[in-house]
C-alpha cells in the first residue's frame, strides 16, 4: 500500500491512540507506589507499543520514537528490573499528556515535537540509560550489545492476522540502522504465479541490526507477532559475518505523506464528526426499518385496491406504522446515546493532580458510569463538571489536619454519581467536606450590595448567592479559584442544554451540587399551548400543574407585577402574550389557563389561552436561521404544518423577574 493510501487510516490511528492513552492513564492511577500487578504494567506496556507501532507505519516519527522511550521504560518495569514508585508513575503520567499533545499536534499539521516533549524525551533517556549500566552487572543478559542478527520468516497466515512486515522493519529502524542480508522465499511457496493467494505470506529475511540496543527491545518489536513467524535472533559478536558482496542495504522506508488538509480538518473534530454504536443498537435499528418496510408494503396494497369494507384494515395499518415509527424514532435516538462513564474518566487523573498541588487526601467514587445521554450534552457538559469537581476539593474538602481536628478521617470523600429521573438525567457531585461557609457568603453579598446588612436568609436563598456573577469569598485568586468566575458560567452553560443546577450545603458535613439534563436536545415532549394566534410548547418536563383562576385570587405587587397563592407559596404570574407580543391573546385571568412550572427550584405560573394537546416536538435551532429570543429555546413544527416556538423555561423565569417583564 502506497503511503498516500495511508492517509486514510490517520483518522482511526489518532481515535485508537487517544483510547490507548486513556488506559494507560487509567491503569497508572490504579497502579500507585510499591505495585506488583502485572496485569496493569502488561496493559499500560501494550498501549504504549501498541501507540508506537502505529506512529512508525503512518510515519509520525516523533511520536514513535517517544514512545518507543516511553516503552523500554515500561519494559524494564515489566521484567521486574525497575520498582514501581511515585516518582516513576508522575513520570509516565507526563508522558502521557505529552504524547496526547503531539498527537493533537500532529492531527493539526502542526510541528509535533516541542521543547517540553523533547525535555521529558531526554529525561526518559538518562533514566533507561542509567537503568542499563546498572543491568550489566546484575543482569548480563539484558545489556545492550552492537548488534543483532535477525532471522524472520513469516508463517504463510500472517498477513490475516493484520500484521505488516514493513511496520516490523519501521519499529526496528527506530533502534539501529537495519540491514537486510538476504530476503527469500520460503520452501513450500507454489512456483506459478497463478496459484499465489494474495493473502497468504511466502517470505522470510535475513536481518542484521546495527547499534546499541538491548534483547528486549527487539523482543518488543516482535511481541504482538507471537505465533505468526519463526525468529532466531543472536547477539552479532555470535553471528558468522556475512558476504560483503551479499548484503545489502536496506532503503528505509519514507515516511507517510504528511496529513491532507481535509484529513486534518477530520482528525481535529472526530469527537463530533463520529460516535462509536453498539452492534445491538444497529441490529434494533435493522429490525424496525424491517417492520416499517412491511407496514409499508401493506398500506400500498390497500391504497391500489380501496374499498370501505378495508376501512379496518387500513386502521390497523395506520396504528402499526405509528408504533413502528415511534420504535425508529427511539432506536435512532438510541443511536446518539453515549455512557457518561467517558466524561466521569477524566476525573481519576484531576483528583490525582490536585491531592498533589493542595496538599489533601482524596476518595473518589464514581457510580452510574453507563448512565446513557445524548451525544452533544455529553460534549458540552464535560467543563461544567470538572469546575464542580475542582471547586470541591478546593474549598469544600479540608486539609487533612483540619478534618482530623473536625474528628473525621483525613481522607475526604468526593462522589460523583449519574442517574435517570423522568425523562432527564441527573449528575450529582457531593463532597463531605465543611459545606458552604453561610458567614463568608453572607458578609461577602453584604460588600457588594446584593442584600442589606441584617437582611435574613435561608440556607437555599444564601446558597443561591454563590451563583451570582463575579461572586467569590476567596482571600486571593489562585490558578484554581478566586476570581469570580465559574459558578454562574456553570449555570448558564447548564441551562443552555436545557438543564439546571441546584446546591444543597450542611455546614461541617459537606456539599451537593445537582445537575439536571434533559436525555437529548433533538426531541421533547411538550404540551402545546395556545396564546392569540401563535402556539407554543411547553416542556413536559418543566411542567407542575395547570389551573383556572378565579380573579379574586390574583393580588397586585408593586410594579405592576401579580401573584396568586398555590401550595402555601405565593407564585409570580407570567403573561405570555405579553413576554412574546402576542396580539388577540386571552388577557382576562379567569379566562385563560396558568400552568404553574419550575426551574431551578423557582415556580411561575404562565398564563396562556388554551390547551391544545401533548406532542413530541422535534427540535429545530432558532438561532440558527434567525437569531437568539430569551425565552425561546428553538422551533418545531406540528403535525398541521404550523411553526410553533418552544418555550425556554429557565428564560422566562428570569425573563419574569427581570425589570424587563
Amino acid at each position: 500500500m502506497s503511503a498516500v493510501d495511508l492517509t486514510q487510516f490517520h483518522k482511526t490511528f489518532f481515535e485508537e491512540s487517544l483510547e490507548g492513552l486513556d488506559a494507560m492513564e487509567a491503569a497508572l492511577l490504579a497502579l500507585g507506589a510499591g505495585s506488583t500487578d502485572s496485569e496493569l504494567v502488561h496493559t499500560i506496556f501494550r498501549a504504549a507499543h501498541s501507540i508506537k507501532g502505529g506512529a512508525a507505519t503512518f510515519g509520525f516519527t516523533d511520536v514513535a520514537a517517544f514512545t518507543h522511550v516511553a516503552e523500554s521504560l515500561l519494559e524494564e518495569v515489566r521484567s521486574e528490573r525497575r520498582a514501581v514508585d511515585a516518582e516513576l508513575v508522575e513520570l509516565l503520567l507526563r508522558s502521557v499528556d505529552a504524547l496526547r499533545a503531539m498527537l493533537d499536534r500532529s492531527g493539526r499539521g502542526q510541528p509535533v515535537a516541542d521543547a517540553e516533549s523533547e525535555a521529558l524525551r531526554a529525561e526518559l533517556v538518562r533514566l533507561v540509560s542509567g537503568e542499563a549500566a546498572v543491568a550489566v552487572v546484575v543482569a548480563p543478559k539484558a545489556a545492550a550489545v552492537s548488534g543483532w542478527d535477525i532471522g524472520f520468516v513469516a508463517l504463510p497466515h500472517l498477513l490475516q492476522t493484520g500484521n505488516d512486515p514493513l511496520r516490523v522493519f519501521r519499529e526496528l529502524q527506530q533502534l539501529g540502522r537495519l540491514e537486510v542480508v538476504r530476503a527469500f522465499i520460503v520452501d513450500g511457496a507454489p512456483s506459478q504465479l497463478s496459484a499465489l493467494d494474495p493473502t497468504q505470506c511466502y517470505l522470510g529475511w535475513d536481518l542484521r541490526l546495527h547499534g546499541a540496543t538491548t534483547r528486549a527491545d527487539i523482543d518488543a518489536v516482535f511481541d504482538w507477532l507471537d505465533g505468526d513467524c519463526e525468529l532466531a535472533i543472536k547477539p552479532l559478536a555470535e553471528a558468522p559475518a556475512a558476504s560483503a558482496a551479499v548484503a545489502a542495504v536496506a532503503n528505509e522506508p519514507k515516511p507517510a505523506a504528511p496529513v491532507a488538509p481535509q484529513a486534518q480538518q477530520a482528525i481535529a473534530s472526530s469527537e463530533t464528526s463520529s460516535i462509536r454504536v453498539g452492534i445491538d443498537k444497529v441490529d434494533a435499528l435493522i429490525n424496525m426499518m424491517g417492520e416499517l418496510v412491511i407496514t409499508q408494503s401493506m398500506l400500498s396494497e390497500i391504497g391500489e385496491k380501496f374499498e370501505i369494507s378495508q376501512l379496518e384494515r387500513l386502521r390497523d395499518g395506520l396504528a402499526h406504522l405509528e408504533r413502528t415509527t415511534r420504535e425508529l424514532q427511539e432506536s435512532v435516538m438510541r443511536i446518539r446515546m453515549l455512557p457518561i462513564g467517558s466524561v466521569f474518566n477524566r476525573f481519576p487523573r484531576l483528583v490525582h493532580d490536585l491531592e498533589r498541588k493542595l496538599d489533601k487526601r482524596v476518595k473518589l467514587e464514581l457510580h452510574g458510569e453507563g448512565t446513557e445521554l445524548d451525544k452533544t450534552v455529553l460534549e458540552k457538559i464535560g467543563d461544567p463538571l470538572v469546575h464542580l469537581v475542582r471547586n470541591a476539593i478546593d474549598h469544600g474538602l479540608e486539609s487533612p489536619a483540619q478534618r482530623k481536628a473536625a474528628g473525621k478521617s483525613e481522607t475526604g470523600t468526593l462522589k460523583l454519581n449519574a442517574y435517570h429521573e423522568g425523562g432527564n438525567i441527573v449528575v450529582q457531585i457531593s463532597d463531605d467536606g465543611a459545606g458552604l461557609n453561610h458567614a463568608a457568603i453572607v458578609a461577602k453579598a453584604q460588600q457588594r450590595g446584593l442584600i442589606s446588612v441584617g437582611q435574613e436568609l435561608s440556607d437555599a436563598e444564601v446558597a443561591e448567592l454563590i451563583f451570582q456573577p463575579g461572586f467569590s469569598t476567596a482571600a486571593k485568586a489562585t490558578d484554581l479559584s478566586g476570581r469570580g468566575v465559574g459558578m454562574d458560567v456553570v449555570r448558564r452553560n447548564v441551562r443552555d442544554l436545557g438543564g439546571g443546577v441546584g446546591v444543597r450545603s450542611v455546614s461541617g458535613k459537606g456539599s451537593i451540587f445537582t445537575i439536571t439534563l434533559p436525555l437529548t436536545l433533538a426531541i421533547i415532549d411538550g404540551l402545546v399551548t395556545a396564546v392569540g394566534s401563535e402556539r407554543y410548547i411547553v416542556p413536559l418536563t418543566s411542567i407542575v400543574e395547570s389551573l383556572r383562576l378565579r380573579a379574586e385570587a390574583v393580588r397586585k405587587i408593586a410594579g405592576g407585577g401579580e401573584v396568586f397563592h398555590f401550595r402555601d407559596e405565593y407564585l409570580p404570574i407570567m403573561r405570555l402574550h405579553h413576554a412574546f407580543g402576542c396580539v388577540d391573546a386571552i388577557t382576562d385571568i379567569e379566562s385563560g389557563i396558568v400552568v404553574v412550572v419550575e426551574e431551578g427550584g423557582r415556580r411561575m405560573g404562565l398564563l396562556v389561552d388554551d390547551l391544545l394537546g401533548q406532542q413530541q416536538a422535534v427540535v429545530k435551532s432558532l438561532e440558527a436561521h434567525y437569531r437568539r429570543v430569551q425565552g425561546i429555546s428553538g422551533a418545531t413544527i406540528l403535525s398541521d404544518g404550523s411553526v410553533a416556538l418552544i418555550v425556554d423555561v429557565g428564560g422566562v423565569v428570569r425573563l419574569g423577574r427581570s425589570k424587563a417583564a
